[in-house]
């Protein structure tokens, strides 16, 4: 990887040991006044608005501005969402969930957005694959560490002290978004451009590339997907204990899950699609095994969904980043804007089929577990045929169909 990826990807790592964090002890902090499923569901819905609409309002910026900007921005957000937790109470408990998710949510957009342009238009497209697997691993490590180190932290000087040493964390990566590259979009060179009409917001330049369609289903799907995958892996964990050692201990053994994933995957020699059709098949048996909601299958649904999204997160990423190499930056951009948009939207969807939810069971959960398994299952098929009719306009005769990524 070249000097500016690597830089990248340690900006990755400051960001991740932040969104651990919020992941995990945010949601807990939420969930342990009323167990209330709609709680931490209109917490995400609040945060994944603003993550949406931030990511739009990024790309923009980055007409005029670098991504240094966008990550000193991104950390003002989090250093803001950080001391209303300490500082901010109200009687209005669903008003104060609501506030709180914007900065939270403004904080990941200027972040998602910087790292996603920063890659996009500077990685070349045998750096993919190595950055998105170095951005898996390293997250293995942090979700083994983080956890475990937040636990302690709330456990020997409670939620006020780690919302403390996340706000150095937080210092920390305002400093070094000053040595980040300087990257921005650069300005249009060509005279010819697509004209749209402003409604459109630039959707056919953005999906007009050969396999485009796939993409757009593939990631209608995703959404519905990665938010279920997100908001329950968290509430089966908490569902079994709430002893904070307990749940990091917890994500100690899925994040070990997730390393003996790794190991096959150096060993074992598969296409990127056999690969991706293992990740799918491990979640969708994670899901349906949650459905018997016993502690044990919980935790065994979490192993299981662990190592798939693994396979699934690896594969998944340098695909959909591989079909955009050959448009131009601004086309892109456009691209990584309506692909957050898409997610956030369908994201969305799933959140607000969960606000009626009283328990993790039942009819109501047994419905959402379906639609969820019928959307993760689609996805490999939409990729198998965005890739096909990708790869007729940029493939070689000698490009191999079926070379594994290196790890």
């Amino acid at each position: 990887m070249s000097n500016d990826i690597r830089k990248l990807l340690i900006m990755n790592i400051i960001s991740s040991i932040i969104s651990i964090y919020i992941a995990i002890f945010v949601n807990l902090y939420i969930w342990e006044s009323n167990h209330g499923i709609g709680e931490v569901s209109l917490y995400n819905l609040s945060m994944y608005i603003c993550w949406g609409l931030t990511f739009a309002l990024a790309s923009k910026l980055i007409n005029r501005y670098s991504i240094r900007v966008l990550l000193a921005i991104s950390a003002v957000c989090g250093a803001m969402a950080f001391m209303y937790l300490m500082t901010v109470h109200l009687d209005n408990r669903l008003l104060w969930i609501t506030l709180l998710g914007i900065p939270v949510g403004m904080m990941f957009g200027f972040s998602q957005s910087s790292q996603n342009l920063g890659i996009a238009m500077q990685g070349k497209e045998n750096e993919l694959a190595p950055y998105f697997a170095a951005v898996n691993i390293t997250s293995q490590a942090l979700n083994m560490a983080v956890p475990i180190l937040s636990a302690a932290v709330i456990q020997g000087f409670g939620y006020r002290g780690s919302f403390i040493t996340m706000l150095i964390f937080i210092a920390v990566m305002l400093i070094y978004s000053s040595r980040m590259p300087r990257i921005y979009l650069p300005p249009q060179t060509s005279a010819i451009e697509i004209r749209e009409p402003i409604y459109t917001l630039g959707f056919r330049s953005a999906f007009g590339y050969p396999g485009a369609k796939w993409v757009l289903l593939s990631l209608l799907a995703a959404g519905i997907f990665l938010q279920f995958q997100n908001l329950f892996a968290l509430l089966f964990t908490f569902s079994v204990t709430q002893n904070k050692l307990w749940i990091a201990l917890l994500n100690l053994l899925y994040t070990l899950s997730s390393l003996l994933g790794l190991l096959l995957y150096r060993r074992i020699k598969f296409n990127e699609m056999k690969w991706l059709w293992i990740g799918t098949l491990l979640l969708a048996f994670g899901f349906l095994i949650a459905l018997l909601h016993n502690p044990i299958m919980l935790i065994a649904s979490n192993v299981f969904t662990s190592v798939g999204m693994f396979y699934f997160s690896i594969v998944w990423n340098a695909q959909q980043f591989k079909y955009i190499k050959h448009l131009s930056p601004a086309t892109k951009r456009t691209f990584l804007v309506w692909r957050e948009c898409i997610l956030v939207f369908t994201r969305c969807l799933l959140l607000s089929l969960t606000f009626s939810l009283t328990e993790m069971r039942g009819m109501a959960f047994g419905i959402i577990v379906i639609i969820t398994i019928a959307c993760l299952v689609a996805i490999p098929v939409f990729q198998k045929l965005a890739g096909r009719e990708n790869s007729k306009m940029n493939q070689t005769p000698n490009t191999s169909k079926t070379e594994q990524m290196t790890v």
